[in-house]
């Protein structure tokens, strides 16, 4: 039962992260969410066992990009969204180029930590690629649909608009990430992909719960969206 209960509280430090840089202002959300996204690619090898099943554990950063760019969008606008994804997309390239360098320099005989450094960062070009194109997608996708979502709703229900645009969303990430990176890399395929999937669904619904709880303390003003 430890990783389900660190499981539940690393998604309370997820929410209660973004919320905070949510009340410090759209560049602090914005900075929030790029760091997430370089999160996501440093921990998308490591397997663990929950709910009986494998997973990865960069899902949870995912959708605490997801959920940050959705309430970047509520509260300041798609531009700034967009501008988001751009940024998260840059960092990511940037830390992977970074890291090649890193991992090149030469260590000297009394270094112990190439060896951990190099399992850590050397990801197969096709994982970076793979994480790289489904996480521009995905956002991109997502600004779109909850934007769409948005005005279908009349900006009412935060709740079940983020819900829906979490869920589908990270299926689209599930299986384009799952085939497109992990297939053929790494054990239980199926299974981490369902119940990636199925943990992703867990948070989507208590994030969105959380922020829609949050936004009556801190409700939109109409000069913020643009």
């Amino acid at each position: 039962m430890l990783n389900e209960f660190l499981f539940f509280f690393h998604l309370l430090l997820i929410v209660a992260f973004t919320i905070g840089a949510l009340r410090l202002g759209k560049e602090a959300l914005i900075t929030w969410i790029a760091l997430q996204a370089v999160l996501a690619n440093l921990f998308v090898l490591k397997q663990i066992p929950l709910f009986s099943l494998q997973v990865t554990c960069c899902d949870i950063f995912i959708l605490g990009v997801v959920l940050g760019l959705n309430l970047l969008q509520e509260y300041f606008g798609a531009l700034y969204a967009k501008r988001a994804i751009f940024l998260s997309f840059a960092s990511m390239l940037a830390f992977a180029v970074l890291s090649k360098i890193h991992l090149t320099y030469l260590p000297s005989m009394s270094d112990w930590s190439q060896g951990a450094y190099n399992t850590i960062l050397s990801h197969s070009p096709r994982i970076l690629l793979a994480s790289l194109a489904s996480f521009f997608i995905v956002q991109q996708f997502d600004v779109r649909f909850y934007g769409w979502l948005r005005r279908y709703f009349h900006g009412k229900y935060l709740s079940r608009r983020t819900t829906i645009s979490l869920i589908v969303s990270q299926a689209i990430d599930t299986l384009l990430f799952t085939f497109l990176g992990l297939s053929g890399v790494i054990d239980h395929l199926v299974s981490i992909m369902v119940m990636s999937f199925f943990v992703k669904v867990i948070i989507a619904v208590c994030a969105a719960s959380c922020t829609a709880l949050f936004k009556k303390f801190l409700p939109v003003r109409s000069e913020e969206v643009a």
